[in-house]
């Protein structure tokens, strides 16, 4: 904690004015998404679709199937579906069990408790041995106000350094339906970051023809000016902040960079490496160890260097509060997103 959010915690609250106070639950369990078309509990639907093809499908959580959604599968195939309790390091440890007897366990925690908690257990049990696990977590990054205890900010980070892992982050309900499946199908460990509840469905609007594709980037919106590479909400985000800088005349091209790990090389390249753009890249995550240091390694590493700008989390951990208001107050709101690109042009 720094000594600015020291002073924060215990002083008396008097930075935002009543007026300008967002009276909304901390844990709130769908993301804003104004405008938007939402989709209930997909990743629920989805694990249960897959489930009637493939047999081999179980559901595993640690006492939070009601809060990652597993709870559709959990009524849907009360048999294939284990309560842990709260113990995530049994839950990883039994989803290697099970994948060594040829199931494929997909199993639900918030991305804390898998990150923190369950991390060696993780890394021995089935990263090394290469097993197909999928660990799903729900609050990722800034979208809980619940403070540092729920707020998995440096969950990519720990997770990137973990050999044989692929991980995740999908933007919306179009990419949880498209990736379950081939998730599934992938041999060998994922970890994804989860939107739970009321999911928008945000992709298919600006490109009707969008499937998620695992291990692949794809340009959503084409734009002159600057060059955004975005993953998970903050491909939202980057998308609305677009429209909002085109009543400036200023063009803004999102690449929407679902899997962060593999990393789709080819194509950030290519389109970084178009001349005479900004490129900014996009993260509801740290600074830290996420997909701006991936994307920078990934330039630097094959000379490609456009003047390039990083929109994450700072390297701190964040205040509690209403969602609206935290995600104002560290740039990730789509005002903030676009004020930050149009001062860098």
């Amino acid at each position: 904690m720094t000594l600015a959010s020291m002073t924060r915690k215990y002083e008396q609250r008097q930075a935002i004015p009543k007026e300008g106070r967002v009276a909304t639950s901390a844990m709130i369990a769908s993301l804003a998404a104004e405008g938007y078309d939402t989709v209930a509990a997909p990743f629920g639907h989805a694990l249960v679709d897959l489930a009637k093809k493939d047999d081999r499908i179980v559901g595993m959580t640690a006492d939070l199937g009601k809060y990652t959604d597993l709870h559709i599968f959990g009524n849907a195939m009360p048999d294939r579906y284990y309560q842990m309790g709260m113990a995530e390091q049994l839950l990883m440890s039994a989803a290697a069990g099970m994948a060594r007897e040829g199931f494929i366990p997909f199993a639900t925690t918030y991305a804390v408790f898998a990150a923190r908690r369950a991390y060696d257990f993780i890394a021995m049990a089935i990263a090394e041995e290469n097993l197909p696990v999928k660990i799903a977590c729900a609050l990722p990054g800034l979208t809980t106000g619940y403070g540092p205890s729920h707020q998995a900010t440096e969950d990519l980070a720990i997770f990137r350094g973990l050999p044989n892992m692929t991980l995740i982050d999908p933007c919306d309900a179009d990419d949880i339906t498209g990736m379950v499946p081939q998730i599934a199908a992938h041999d060998g460990p994922v970890y994804t970051r989860l939107l739970r509840g009321k999911v928008p469905s945000v992709l298919t609007r600006h490109k009707p023809d969008y499937r998620f594709q695992l291990g692949r980037a794809q340009m959503i919106r084409e734009g002159r000016d600057a060059l955004v590479i975005s993953t998970g909400f903050m491909t939202m985000r980057a998308l609305d902040a677009a429209e909002k800088l085109a009543a400036d005349n200023i063009d803004v091209a999102v690449l929407h960079c679902p899997t962060i790990k593999p990393l789709d090389m080819d194509t950030i390249l290519t389109e970084a490496g178009r001349s005479g753009r900004l490129v900014v890249t996009a993260e509801n995550h740290s600074r830290v160890g996420g997909l701006g240091e991936a994307v920078a390694t990934a330039l630097l590493s094959n000379g490609v260097t456009p003047t390039f700008r990083m929109i994450g989390l700072p390297d701190e951990f964040l205040e509690a509060g209403a969602l609206p208001t935290l995600h104002d107050m560290y740039g990730l709101s789509v005002a903030k997103v676009a004020e930050q690109i149009k001062g860098w042009l």
